[in-house]
């Protein structure tokens, strides 16, 4: 007899294909059984009422990392219906560091990490990996290895290349990781220290990685300005390397670029028709979040914090900043003030009690304050000591629905953790539901749960997940498709959806007729050992 039984369900497998109506058994944290005759007997019988009942999200760009030790049964994210997330994006995670680089770099992450009070890390991402298992999350976790961790292991926070030794040791690291577990090597070429590496770098590991099989996943050097130059760096590495390629929150960042998405997507299928493997993940949203010192130039970050805020009192230094940022002197870099303009730029929270703050545009900060807005983002800086969070509106609507329907995007909310959060952190997937498929019909509803499924599970090699088909994983989400929406809003982030009834994580309820359950049967997801 199977431990639950799902009855009178819509069924969308998560394979694209058409829904149908059906019942599915549960036993034993396995899909037994998915039939459309006469329910199977249960020791609990779940009647759906055709409500659908499709695999459990797979979240392909996540940063739960230090959150799921303060947060275990990770509660933005199972009421969205996620029951995997994919962790170390951004080529910033927990691991490997070691005792003499641990301050560092735990200040470094701890930027990142929001809510938090400290960011730990481990000397491995087996012992990582492990930490999260004794937590005990709700959910499924799995994490890549983190280009800007292992480079800052070798060379620290320094703003250069590195020497050839210095890359072995790199791929030394990167092996020991792929070892432990991880699902592949991801990098933000926009964030210190990543941001020094060149290309020979990127190949470098990527030589390492390809024997796997595993994805090289990249926030790619810049997503406005140097757009195009960034994606054909990206897929050059790829192509020479035959490693499988996925491109982070794909979208287009400022004016320059604002009506291109059909031609950053042609690079995508261009890339395909070459024989590369590249995919890519996207948010729904007009506006990304990261960190108010991303807008500062790279050589501004390159001898750690203290020297940062140094140069942000230096009257010569900020007047080179302003010309970096006006003049787009430095090639490659995101310059985010000079792409978008600092009145889209504005303040989720800051790590004082100055909350008047958030919510302004650093342009009415700098009016309130009498200054031109270079000034007021740099006093701010120095006051909060580097610990600001901004929600930064780049994009256009119709860009973001073009990359949204290309078959070979699939979702990641990329949402960070903090005291006002960007609202993808609690409305990303309901959002998509009710916005881009109820309202604007922009994809059938079995084409956006593949997007949040198969597609993502296939990227990353979860081979038992991402597909509802008996021999599967029994993580799976039930919701009214007609109810879902979400009221998290950048004024009121922290929102739960509505409409998701029932999420269950290796066979067990971790949300059930809407209330999140006590249960935290969520374990992580390791590959298989390195072999070259």
């Amino acid at each position: 007899m199977s431990d639950i039984v799902f009855t009178d369900a819509r069924i969308v497998d998560g394979t694209g294909s058409p829904s149908f109506r059906g019942h599915v058994a549960v036993r034993d944290g396995i899909i037994e059984r998915v039939t459309r005759g006469a329910p199977p007997d249960g020791d609990r019988i779940v009647d759906l009422n055709g409500a659908v009942l499709a695999p459990g999200f797979v979240e392909a760009h996540s940063h739960s990392d230090f959150e799921v030790f303060a947060d275990p049964k990770l509660t933005p994210k199972a009421h969205q219906g996620i029951t995997t997330e994919i962790l170390g994006q951004d080529g910033l995670g927990p691991a490997p560091v070691s005792a003499e680089r641990a301050d560092e770099w735990s200040a470094r992450m701890w930027a990142l990490s929001g809510s938090v009070e400290s960011a730990p890390t481990f000397e491995s991402m087996g012992a990582y990996l492990d930490a999260v298992d004794e937590a005990r999350p709700a959910l499924n976790l799995g994490i890549l290895a983190g280009h800007g961790t292992i480079r800052h292991e070798v060379l620290g926070m320094e703003g250069r290349t590195a020497t050839a030794d210095e890359l072995e040791e790199m791929q030394a690291l990167l092996r020991e990781s792929l070892d432990d577990g991880c699902l592949g090597l991801s990098t933000g070429l926009i964030y210190h220290p990543q941001i020094h590496s060149d290309t020979d770098e990127l190949r470098a590991l990527c030589e390492v990685l390809s024997p796997t099989n595993r994805p090289f996943v990249a926030h790619i050097r810049s997503e406005g300005h140097w757009l195009f130059e960034a994606m054909y760096e990206f897929i050059s590495v790829g192509y020479e390397t035959d490693v499988p390629l996925h491109l982070s929150h794909f979208k287009l960042s400022g004016r320059k670029q604002h009506g291109k998405a059909e031609l950053a997507v042609s690079f995508l299928e261009i890339a395909r028709e070459m024989g590369v493997d590249i995919t890519a993940d996207q948010y729904p949203y007009i506006a990304g979040s990261t960190s108010l010192s991303a807008v500062l130039p790279p050589w501004a970050h390159g001898e750690g914090e203290a020297r940062t805020l140094e140069l942000l009192s230096d009257p010569e230094s900020r007047a080179r900043m302003a010309a970096d940022i006006k003049e787009f002197r430095i090639p490659f870099w995101e310059n985010d003030a000079g792409t978008v303009g600092w009145e889209n730029i504005r303040i989720a929270d800051v790590g004082s009690e100055r909350t008047k703050l958030e919510g302004m545009t650093v342009s009415e900060i700098a009016e309130s304050r009498d200054c031109n807005p270079l000034d007021a983002c740099l006093d701010l800086l120095v006051e909060e000591e580097l610990d600001v969070r901004i929600v930064i509106f780049l994009g256009r609507e119709d860009d973001v629905e073009t990359i949204f329907k290309s078959p070979l995007t699939c979702v990641g909310s990329d949402g960070l953790v903090s005291k006002n959060p960007h609202p993808r952190l609690y409305g990303t997937y309901p959002k998509i539901l009710d916005e881009f498929v109820r309202e604007r019909n922009l994809v059938s509803l079995e084409e956006a749960v593949r997007k949040m499924t198969a597609l993502p599970a296939r990227i990353y090699g979860l081979q038992s997940k991402g597909v509802l088909r008996e021999g599967m994983d029994a993580d799976l989400v039930s919701f009214r498709p007609e109810w879902v929406a979400t009221d998290s809003s950048y004024d009121s982030p922290k929102r739960l959806p509505t409409g998701i009834d029932h999420v269950v994580v290796d066979g067990e309820f971790v949300i059930h007729d809407g209330v999140q359950t006590d249960r935290r049967p969520g374990e992580t997801v390791r590959s298989e050992p390195y072999t070259d």
